[in-house]
């Protein structure tokens, strides 16, 4: 699922402590790492991680790919479908933050890079302590959008 223009207009900007633009920018790269894996059959949980927590900030409707009906995007730490606005934010990162320092060993097993990916995707898009968890492509004027 490539963000459309209309779904990143869409972002309420108490939501990013980064420019709309960059986050814009690391979700779609995460995407398309994401669609990539996909058609390869060699997804990775860190990329579905970044995916997750990007789409739920967004307040993104996830529609699936069998065409069924769209959904609000869950939260990746609590599974929460209330959609993300600031305080629900915090607390979100909080527990992604918890859940690095002591990552349950059952998450650990089934879904390696995780929990490093939605405490990465956190650290960067809320807490401005971080690089952005996947790479993107830069132009002279900042993160390219594609």
């Amino acid at each position: 699922m490539v963000p459309s223009a209309e779904q990143i207009a869409y972002i309420p900007a108490e939501n990013l402590h980064v420019p709309r633009a960059e986050f814009a920018a690391v979700w779609t790269a995460a995407e398309a790492l994401a669609e990539e894996g996909a058609l390869n059959k060699v997804g990775t949980w860190y990329v579905t991680g970044v995916v997750i927590t990007c789409r739920w900030v967004a307040l993104a409707i996830v529609r699936p790919p069998d065409g069924g009906p769209g959904y609000v995007a869950f939260a990746p730490v609590t599974k929460t479908k209330r959609m993300a606005y600031p305080e629900l934010i915090e607390r979100e990162c909080l527990r992604a933050e918890v859940q690095a320092i002591r990552p349950p060993a059952w998450l650990l097993d089934a879904r390696p890079g995780w929990v490093e990916a939605v405490d990465a995707t956190f650290a960067w898009c809320w807490r401005k302590t971080g690089p952005p968890p996947v790479p993107v492509e830069r132009t002279a004027s900042g993160p390219a959008i594609a």
